[in-house]
């Protein structure tokens, strides 16, 4: 029987095939004077939750809690908190050290949920009050739960560094968790967003959502050249680079002059480095873009609150289901986001 002082847990075990899910219980963790402890309502996957069951396990460590995005309440507050109250909903960032200011080398090692950080697959967190923001009024703990990674990464790739304007055409690869906070946010900036897909079905579902124009890459393999005709050779103004190295030769050439593509995705894997001379007589710009800070996980609640924008969930698991639902990331059929109630 659980105790009342127990908190159930996940963890990344390693075992004869590579990296395990566990569950197990965890004594509650004592409050430091800042610290604030979270009862998580939801969490949600992402596609770098599935890279250490897949590949070398040696930066993960032994027993790591996975997972960085979560939304809860806030259960108990330690004897010097002053931003936060018991019952507040908020969401810890990804990065618990980038807060504001310029990204910094030694953020790196501050990502909730991967090396050796735990992260939020628990029935209660506890995190220092400086690395939460309130999570949107009209969002349910689900849905808030699906921004800490990829709600902040589309805001930071478009809005941030992208600068991104009305009118502005945005070429965005698949239906993933990314891929659709950043058509809706091109579609409620006013921009014109080109969504990329294999199915049909999820590219009518795309339309629904504010697409300008789609393309399905299964029957036009060639799409940089669609792109292309439907932007009447000028090209896509941003593109969301998140495929990795099998679709980067095709976004650079999909590219407008002095354009912008934004690289984010590993989903091909890690392979050799495309051809980017071609970025160089188009004066265009490749920014980097790795989740993003405090800063900017609380303007795009802002953005999202005045918008009145939901996240698109595509399934909902139970915390018993967990491997289900890892598995359901991993088969790629999801449209939206993968969320696990707690």
């Amino acid at each position: 029987m659980k105790m009342q002082n127990d908190s159930q847990v996940y963890r990344l075990v390693k075992g004869d095939d590579g990296l395990q899910l566990k569950k197990s219980s965890q004594a509650k963790a004592a409050l430091r004077p800042h610290d604030i402890r979270i009862q998580v309502h939801a969490a949600s996957l992402n596609y770098r939750d599935l890279l250490p069951m897949r590949g070398p396990i040696d930066d993960t460590r032994d027993g790591l809690i996975p997972l960085s995005d979560a939304a809860g309440a806030v259960l108990e507050v330690g004897s010097a908190v002053t931003r936060w109250k018991v019952g507040d909903r908020v969401a810890p960032t990804f990065f618990s050290g980038w807060q504001s200011g310029p990204f910094k080398k030694d953020h790196l090692a501050t990502a909730l949920g991967g090396g050796s950080i735990d992260g939020v697959l628990s029935e209660q967190i506890v995190v220092p009050e400086h690395v939460v923001v309130e999570i949107p009024a009209h969002l349910s703990y689900a849905e808030a739960a699906t921004l800490p990674c990829a709600g902040v990464t589309a805001w930071h790739a478009l809005v941030e560094r992208g600068g991104l304007k009305i009118g502005e055409t945005v070429l965005i690869q698949g239906t993933g968790g990314v891929a659709l906070f950043a058509l809706q946010l091109a579609a409620a900036i006013g921009a014109k967003p080109i969504v990329l897909s294999s199915s049909d079905q999820k590219l009518k579902r795309a339309i629904g959502l504010g697409a300008w124009k789609t393309v399905n890459y299964r029957t036009q393999p060639d799409w940089d050249q669609a792109v292309l005709d439907m932007t009447r050779g000028a090209g896509a103004d941003h593109v969301l680079e998140l495929g990795g190295p099998d679709t980067f030769e095709r976004s650079i050439a999909s590219v407008a002059t002095g354009g912008k593509i934004a690289q984010i995705g590993v989903l091909t894997g890690f392979g050799p480095t495309p051809n980017l001379l071609p970025v160089q007589f188009l004066n265009a710009n490749i920014h980097g873009i790795c989740v993003g800070s405090g800063a900017h996980f609380s303007a795009l609640n802002r953005f999202l609150e005045t918008h009145r924008i939901k996240p698109v969930i595509d399934t909902e698991f139970t915390f018993d289901q967990i491997p289900q639902a890892y598995d359901h990331l991993a088969s790629g059929q999801h449209f939206g986001k993968v969320v696990i109630r707690l």
